[in-house]
């Protein structure tokens, strides 16, 4: 436990920070199995939630949760799946 009550401080705030990103990437990832879920069983649906993943994914990059490169890939690799299950249904 540190003395000084600066480092005192970044302990408080930091502890706070890392449960708000635990939360928040908690939350991304139960969206993405949502989608997922929703891909296998209705792809109307699941195209009906895409454009909310993009955003959480965008936003979570824009904090910092997240590399946007991630963010970029994890958006590419739901978008094929998507279309694949589209074509496949066709």
């Amino acid at each position: 436990m540190p003395n000084i009550k600066s480092a005192k401080k970044r302990v408080l705030t930091s502890s706070i920070q890392r449960l708000r990103n635990r939360s928040e990437m908690a939350a991304l990832r139960t969206a993405v199995k949502k989608f997922e879920q929703a891909l296998d069983n209705d792809t109307e649906q699941a195209k009906e939630t895409m454009p909310l993943i993009y955003k959480k994914l965008d936003q979570a990059a824009a904090k910092g949760l997240i590399h946007k490169n991630v963010a970029a890939r994890k958006k590419s690799r739901l978008m094929q799946r998507l279309n694949k299950r589209s074509a496949a249904n066709s």
